[in-house]
Parts: C-alpha cells; structure tokens; sequence
C-alpha cells in the first residue's frame, strides 16, 4: 500500500470495508496531493479564525505513538482532532508492548480494531513501514529519523500566507541536513521551488535522498534540489532561509564536535542579510538560541517562527482529512 492512492482494506469486525491514505512520506504524493493538503489546512485554519466549528472527525478516534519526545506533534494532533470533533488515545513507549512484547504487525491489527487512523512518532523508519503494511487504517508519519511530512506542510503553508505560491522561489537551508531538510528535498521536486542545501562535506544529506533525488518519478518544473558547503552561496538571493538543531534527538552520543562543524552555518544577521530584502527566516523548533541562530534573527523582522509552529495545527487537520475523508 502507498499513499498515492485511496486504499481499500480488509474487513473489520463487522465485516465492513474500511477506505483511506497513508501519510508517510512527502516523496510518496503527488503535486496535486500535497496542493490539496495545503489547501484543506488553509480552509481549517480559516474556518477556526472565523469561528465556524467542524464535526468532519465526529465519532472518529486516531492513536497517536510517541516513541520520541514532542511538544507541537503531540499537542497540535490532540487539538487538531478536538477541533474536528474527534478523539485521540495518546500512548507513549511505556504504555504500550509496540516492537517488544509485541510484534509491530500485531500491535498494527490490533490498533487497527480500535481506532481510525495511528499517528506514529518514533526512530526508524522501517517500524513506521512495518506498522502502515500491516494496519487496516491510515498511518501518518509523525516524525522519524530520515523524515518529518507533517513539518513540511506547515512550513509550505506559512511560506505561502507571507510572500505567496512557493513554486519557483528559492529556499535555503542551512547546518544539518537532517529529517526535516530531507522533506524540504522531497517537496521542492513535487512543488516546483529550488532548495539549496548547505553542509559540511562531511556530513551530506542522507544516501537514500541522494539517490532518490536522481530518479524522483514525477516532477514540477522548476522543482531543483542544490547540496554545497558554502553557507553564504547557499543564502543568497533566496526568498525563506531555514535552519534546525545541530543535533537531533537521535544524535547526542555520536561523539562529534557538533559546535565546531557548524558554526559557520550559524543563522545571524550577516547571513540573514544575503537572502532577499524580504526573505522570511523559519526554524521547526525548538530552538537552541545563540547556536544555529542569534536572537537577533529569532525574534527579528524576517522571523515567522510562531506562525510556523501555529500552523502545524492546521496542517494536522489537513493530513487527516486528506487520510480519512479523501478529498471531499
């Protein structure tokens, strides 16, 4: 199963036949499907800023997994689905026998019995694939080491409130090359901006996404994904400088000097004021502040942070939607 297309499952308990999509992976979309994602967490977020009420998760539960700390996935789902009128079961590692009492194919059936859609946070990746081939309702992919979708549609959808459609703009990343840089990847050849990814030599973007970025299947026009050292090469001219955490939630053991190799990437003002005159400056969160960015640009004019975290709530409403109600 894909998420490039609705999916039918197998039977429940009541012999019915259950429909929806995985969210796995921006790569696993279309243009168009990721288009409407965006365009269903606009309609949601402009719906709530009015206050208009929605039933469209009424009577639904989903379960959401966290095998990795979280702050925005956790609490954007939980009042993403309450705004829709739906219910979530949160269970964390402890709670749970997920790959180690219990095999993941077995937890996925049963889960699968129920709720109506499993959110799954966690390490690596294959557990997320493991749980989707096996579960008989939507799996969303709440973050793993090689990816984090969820991120990307937010991200998109605040670039898009603030300067307009992103395809043919140029976003620059800067430091790790890490999940979230490799979603931005993936989105840039789907939606038709450039993305420059800027890194030490040493530490290059993940072998998969090189390799998949030579055999993307489908892709928009102007749609262009750059890797270089040079930070400043990297900044300038582009419309949205992003940065993240120098060492991810997996990485704190690695023994590597961390500081030292990225300092240079560091996001200040100098290297803020290469990108355009109104670049906007994003940042997942959380923040370590005076190590991948100053204050200054933190909380600065070009900054959209906030509006970037608000919108991780409207763009859970829109995976969702897109996973259970398709594109109705």
């Amino acid at each position: 199963m894909t998420a490039l297309t609705p999916k039918t499952t197998g039977p429940d308990m009541t012999g019915s036949m259950m429909t929806g999509r995985h969210f796995l992976n921006v790569r696993d979309l279309s243009g168009a499907q990721l288009r409407r994602i965006l365009d269903l967490a606009t309609e949601y977020k402009t719906a709530l800023k009015a206050g208009r009420t929605s039933t469209s998760m009424a009577g639904r539960s989903l379960g959401i997994i966290f095998e990795k700390p979280s702050t925005r996935t956790r609490v954007s789902f939980d009042v993403g689905m309450y705004q829709m009128g739906g219910h979530t079961v949160v269970l964390a590692p402890g709670d749970m026998h997920l790959g180690r009492g219990e095999t993941i194919p077995d937890t996925a059936q049963v889960l699968s019995r129920y709720v109506d859609a499993i959110m799954l946070r966690t390490d690596d990746p294959s557990k997320m694939h493991a749980l989707a081939a096996h579960a008989t309702v939507p799996v969303i992919n709440g973050l793993t080491d090689d990816t984090h979708p969820c991120q990307i549609i937010a991200d998109i959808m605040t670039f898009e409130e603030h300067r307009g459609p992103i395809a043919g703009r140029v976003i620059a990343w800067t430091g790790d090359a890490n999940n979230v840089a490799a979603s931005f990847a993936e989105a840039a050849i789907r939606l038709g901006f450039e993305f420059r990814i800027a890194c030490p030599a040493s530490m290059p973007p993940a072998a998969w996404l090189t390799t998949w970025l030579k055999n993307p299947g489908e892709t928009a026009t102007g749609g262009k994904v750059t890797v270089m050292e040079d930070p400043k090469a990297a900044v300038t001219g582009a419309d949205c400088v992003v940065t993240d955490t120098w060492t991810s939630m997996h990485q704190e053991g690695d023994g590597l000097d961390r500081h030292s190799l990225f300092a240079p990437y560091r996001v200040d003002e100098a290297l803020m004021a290469l990108a355009k005159d109104d670049a906007l400056f994003m940042h997942c969160l959380p923040a370590h502040r005076g190590e991948e960015v100053t204050d200054p640009v933190m909380d600065g004019p070009h900054s959209v942070v906030f509006d970037e975290a608000e919108n991780r709530l409207h763009a859970q409403k829109g995976v969702l939607h897109w996973c259970l109600l398709g594109d109705a």
